[in-house]
């Protein structure tokens, strides 16, 4: 049975926006999905109904064999360790170390736990030397490490992230995709939004792509990526390798390469064969 199961979600906003429209898909467990899409296409939304944050105007969702219809927040976050695109909506501690302890302590961990469990997330996201501030006092990007570690510290079994290279240098983004990775082998399912194409690349996930509330493509990253057609029509800039191979589709090569040295060694096989 999928872990995670859109039947036909609808959702509008009390505005009146209709933000999602009969959106069906499943993950199963252990997969890595990643949604991408202009803004305001649903992903955020996609994401916030997976604790309940959010409830399906029509259809249902089931997570972990839950109907989120008829589940609280609370039994739903148990589950899902939802990560904000603007961390500062997961922050009402005084300090940063009591931030990351709060989710622990609620579920129950004891003390010496959730000492250990606190320390370690915060020397991961090189926050320690802030354990005592304000979280609010940190920058954008430092924030956002937070809101990860938070999450991190008590493991749950889904990770959804929206959007979590925002703000982040190039050592934080590699960290990031090192933990994204490392929580998939140790069975964790991740579901995040991501507009960051060079990230994904790297990430190699299956991708579904929404636009205007609707799911448009879902597939495996090397098909989505290199489909230069359907990412125009997403507004999604292809990664510069794909723009590279493709270039170069006159000598035979493929632009579903995503890799730089698999892309330097079939490029360095066409030379030498054309040489000869």
């Amino acid at each position: 049975m999928p872990v995670i199961e859109f039947d036909r979600v609808s959702y509008t906003y009390p505005s009146g926006v209709k933000a999602l429209k009969d959106v069906s898909f499943t993950v199963e467990k252990g997969e890595i999905v990643v949604l991408m899409g202009e803004n305001g296409s649903g992903k955020t939304t996609i994401l916030k109904h997976l604790n309940g944050l959010l409830k399906p105007t029509s259809g249902r969702l089931y997570v972990d064999g839950l109907d989120t219809s008829k589940s609280t927040v609370a039994q739903l976050s148990a589950k899902v360790g939802l990560v904000f695109q603007n961390a500062e909506n997961m922050f009402f501690e005084s300090t940063v170390w009591d931030e990351v302890a709060f989710a622990l302590r609620n579920f129950g961990f004891g003390e010496d736990v959730v000492r250990r469990r606190v320390d370690w997330a915060l020397k991961f996201f090189d926050l320690n030397g802030y354990a005592s501030q304000s979280p609010f006092t940190l920058s954008g990007g430092e924030k956002k490490r937070l809101a990860f570690a938070i999450v991190l510290a008590w493991s749950p079994a889904i990770i959804a992230l929206d959007e979590p290279t925002i703000g982040q240098d190039s050592l934080q983004k590699e960290k990031m995709l090192h933990m994204v990775k490392l929580l998939n082998t140790q069975g964790h399912t991740i579901l995040l939004a991501s507009h960051d194409v060079e990230f994904v690349a790297e990430l190699r996930p299956r991708i579904i792509l929404v636009s205007s509330g609707k799911i448009t493509a879902d597939g495996p990253c090397e098909e989505i990526l290199s489909d230069l057609e359907i990412l125009r029509k997403c507004s999604i800039v292809p990664p510069q390798l794909v723009l590279v191979m493709d270039r170069l589709r006159d000598l035979g090569l493929s632009r579903k390469i995503l890799d730089v040295p698999e892309a330097v060694k079939a490029i360095s096989e066409v030379i030498g064969h054309k040489h000869i």
